[in-house]
């Protein structure tokens, strides 16, 4: 197989400083509420759920953590009073996640600060058409790399369920059963 372009590497090159740059430059925008990137994305992931629950392992595939990383990031939650964990009433070996009253202010609080600087950060940066673009491009490369599409983001920006039978509870439009 042929080495590849200069143009390919100075692509992979810069898509990897943005995976590296990104999530670090949210956190300090996020600081100030209180919360990491990958706390917003739980809370997000939690406040978009039905009912606000979502067992731990669908928790964990909609984000691509560990069980342990997910496991800390919940306890850190649940010490700031954002998160609770509770049994699966469906399955007593399971644990649900679930978005407590002030988790969902601090979502609500937050958004706007992730919004803005996620504007600011990505999306002002690309001009007409950019949204769509980076979307098309994205979705490309995860076609490849997540077969499995869990997590696959639709057209309507709902995730994508990981597995029908858990209760991954995306969109309130989500057919699936919960």
């Amino acid at each position: 197989m042929p080495e590849l372009e200069q143009d390919e590497r100075v692509a992979v090159a810069r898509l990897r400083a943005l995976l590296e740059l990104l999530p670090t430059a949210l956190d300090r925008e996020l600081a100030a509420e209180g919360i990491t990137s990958f706390e917003f994305t739980l809370l997000e992931a939690l406040h978009e759920a039905d009912a606000g629950r979502l067992r731990l392992s669908a928790l964990a595939a909609r984000t691509n953590a560990t069980l342990p990383r997910l496991s800390r990031v919940v306890t850190s939650l649940e010490r700031k009073g954002l998160v609770l964990r509770a049994a699966c009433e469906e399955d007593g070996r399971a644990t649900n996640a679930l978005l407590t009253p002030a988790g969902e202010r601090a979502y609500e609080a937050s958004r706007p600060r992730h919004d803005e600087a996620v504007r600011r950060m990505i999306f002002d940066g690309l001009g007409d058409g950019g949204a769509e673009r980076l979307s098309e491009i994205s979705y490309a490369i995860l076609d490849k790399l997540d077969p499995d599409r869990r997590l696959a983001v639709t057209a309507d920006g709902c995730a994508a369920d990981p597995t029908p039978a858990e209760d991954a509870g995306a969109c309130a439009a989500d057919p699936a059963p919960r």
